[in-house]
């Protein structure tokens, strides 16, 4: 038959990411490999050890100079150490600024963490969705498959006209060109597993293990602070303290001059110590640019928290209703399905006896057919409103 090599061609589309995949990997092994070896953990990361060294250069004190020239009036010899007196209240302020900066990296950072795990997490959900989808339809072209050569056999006895071949000939083609196409769509879904997970993703080398079965997170009603509200009130303290750093950066510190000279033969001395005090004089400026920068960007951080925390709860509230209409559509979507299967089934029975017409045995399937596709849908659904629902109640602390 015509159709015999295309069908298994099918079957190798479907069944190929199993076939050559190595690793088994659980929904947690995928969203801990992204954490590890991904590259949004490792920018992450990056950030919040960059903000950790600039705390670390504003705790430390400034290094002195050191000075020396010769002139030919006496004395010839000249040596000043210069020290920079770093005064308590600048001090305060650059360690303030830069550990607020520190604080808002790491919520920062912290936040970031979720949002990968949710990522992952509805990457994975969607993997095992279209690998669900893809052995649906596979089964559908079977199926279909069979029904073809249960209308020709009918045919040779003369039970049933030529349209009835010709409509299952349609039908299985179309079956089987959606089946290939679903496994199409499950390998790529395995191969984006991969690529969060931080694998190469040319080909396929890993074997999703979790299935696609309700959610049953009903611990999750009322939230708390998201961690993306407390990243952006950490950076609204971090553009506060830098604002009062700008404010009293005004006159910078002095510094204390030390030294001695040395090579006037008229003196009473070989060396003559010196002192001093040298202070920044405000002529120019007043610092006023970078005090006006600062409170511009204090003014973005503030505008940017209130949009979060009003974002965040609309989210929410959207996310509770999301995942609450999905859980009463599967309700639903499992009446259904016990009784779309036992109608395909009853006619597919009663087109072997000659009791019902091919349409009808057709419509039968495809409404079973329908009904599995919709219910791994909304378990699609319901998986990605929880994980939602995960990632704006986290309150994983840096």
């Amino acid at each position: 038959m015509p159709r015999r090599p295309s069908f298994l061609l099918l079957v190798v589309l479907v069944l190929a990411p199993t076939l050559s995949a190595q690793q088994p990997v659980t929904r947690a092994d995928a969203i801990a490999a992204a954490l590890d070896r991904g590259a949004r953990a490792a920018l992450g990361r990056a950030d919040t050890a960059a903000a950790a060294a600039i705390l670390h250069t504003a705790r430390l004190y400034p290094n002195p100079s050191v000075a020396a020239s010769y002139t030919k009036d006496t004395p010839h010899y000249h040596i000043i150490a210069d020290l920079p007196i770093d005064f308590p209240w600048l001090r305060g302020a650059r360690i303030g600024a830069a550990a607020a900066a520190h604080e808002a990296a790491r919520y920062g950072f912290a936040y970031e963490r979720a949002a990968i795990r949710f990522d992952v997490d509805t990457t994975y959900t969607h993997a095992v969705a279209a690998r669900a989808h893809a052995a649906l339809s596979h089964r559908t072209a079977l199926d279909a498959d069979s029904l073809l050569r249960m209308a020709q056999i009918r045919l040779q006895v003369g039970d049933v006209s030529e349209l009835d071949v010709r409509l299952a000939e349609v039908n299985s083609g179309t079956l089987q060109n959606a089946a290939a196409d679903d496994s199409l769509a499950a390998l790529d879904g395995l191969l984006a597993v991969q690529l969060a997970m931080g694998l190469p993703g040319a080909e396929p080398t890993i074997v999703l293990t979790d299935s696609l079965s309700a959610p049953n997170d009903t611990a999750i009603t009322t939230p708390g602070e998201a961690l993306l509200v407390t990243a952006a009130a950490a950076d609204l303290r971090a553009q506060e303290r830098t604002v009062t750093l700008a404010h009293r950066s005004l006159l910078p510190a002095p510094s204390l001059q030390v030294g001695f000279e040395r090579g006037d033969p008229s003196g009473p001395f070989g060396v003559l110590p010196t002192f001093g005090l040298a202070f920044a004089v405000p002529f120019f400026h007043r610092n006023g640019g970078e005090v006006r920068l600062a409170i511009a960007a204090r003014e973005r951080a503030r505008a940017t928290l209130d949009l979060t925390e009003r974002q965040t709860q609309s989210a929410f509230a959207a996310a509770q209703r999301t995942y609450a209409a999905a859980q009463a559509r599967l309700a639903r979507d499992h009446r259904l399905l016990a009784g779309a299967d036992t109608v395909a089934a009853m006619s597919l029975h009663a087109y072997a006896e000659g009791a019902v017409a091919l349409p009808n045995v057709l419509e039968a399937q495809r409404n079973a057919r329908d009904a599995l596709a919709r219910y791994i849908d909304d378990l699609a659904a319901a998986h990605d409103a929880a994980a939602m629902l995960r990632l704006l109640t986290a309150t994983d602390t840096p």
